[in-house]
């Protein structure tokens, strides 16, 4: 089973930017796609044979994930349940027979890491959320923007940066804890030391010099680990700020 993860940074932008193309070249059977800017009724993008799930965040412009599934899932949840998190169109979860798929865009840290508050609290209820949909039963796969380089690997300058949002000790720690939770990082569990992103900064021909971060992810729950068939960072998709990342597992 073929899944991606992009964020598209603007359905409509990327929309014009062969989007359609790429996304049928993709031939997977899963997209999900973050920060889409949308609201119901703003934009007509259907593929044939795919069904597709939007959670739109009710500030206009905003945020905003879909899920585009070739397979009809049991059930699809929005948001995680809690007010304080779920007026911006974050999650889209599907549950498949035996693991579930989690869309998510998470809450950047802002600069001067003004929203860091909030993004400890998002933190520990997403991964509060991620442990219960485990206790079904069923193994979990989320994939998304975290908005957070990991490790000093993931991204081209650690140095300047530790202060700064997606890099700070309290984000990576935030990260690690749900990883020591029982999840496992599905592109350095089968590429420990190479160097790729997934953002570059529009500022500065950041992206043509390759100074970027690895901030999109798929990240698997431990009892797929033997279920991992092939990862991959897209990096000559163009279109957005990020490219695509995939996941191949058995079904």
């Amino acid at each position: 089973m073929k899944l991606i993860s992009w964020n598209v940074n603007g359905l409509r932008a990327v929309a014009i930017k062969g989007f359609a193309d790429i996304f049928e070249g993709l031939d997977a059977d899963c997209v999900c796609l973050q920060e889409t800017k949308l609201q119901a009724g703003q934009i007509d993008m259907d593929f044939p044979g795919y069904e597709s799930f939007w959670n739109f965040a009710d500030r206009k412009g905003y945020s905003g994930t879909v899920t585009y599934t070739r397979k009809s899932p049991f059930s699809v949840r929005y948001g995680i349940g809690i007010d304080e998190h779920d007026h911006e169109g974050r999650t889209v979860t599907l549950e498949f027979k035996d693991f579930f798929l989690v869309n998510v865009y998470v809450p950047n840290s802002q600069d001067g890491l003004k929203r860091l508050d909030y993004r400890m609290r998002w933190e520990d209820d997403f991964r509060q959320y991620l442990h219960s949909l485990k206790s079904e039963g069923k193994g979990v796969v989320v994939c998304g923007d975290m908005n957070v380089a990991h490790n000093e690997i993931d991204l081209k300058n650690p140095s300047t940066n530790h202060f700064n949002a997606g890099f700070s000790d309290e984000e990576r720690a935030k990260m690690s804890a749900l990883l020591d939770s029982g999840f496992i990082d599905s592109w350095r569990f089968q590429h420990p030391d190479e160097v790729k992103y997934s953002w570059w900064s529009y500022r500065m021909a950041a992206r043509e010099r390759n100074v970027g971060w690895r901030i999109d992810y798929f990240l698997c729950s431990s009892s797929l680990e033997d279920r991992i068939v092939s990862t991959e960072i897209h990096n000559g998709i163009f279109g957005s700020d990020h490219c695509p990342v995939e996941l191949v597992i058995k079904d």
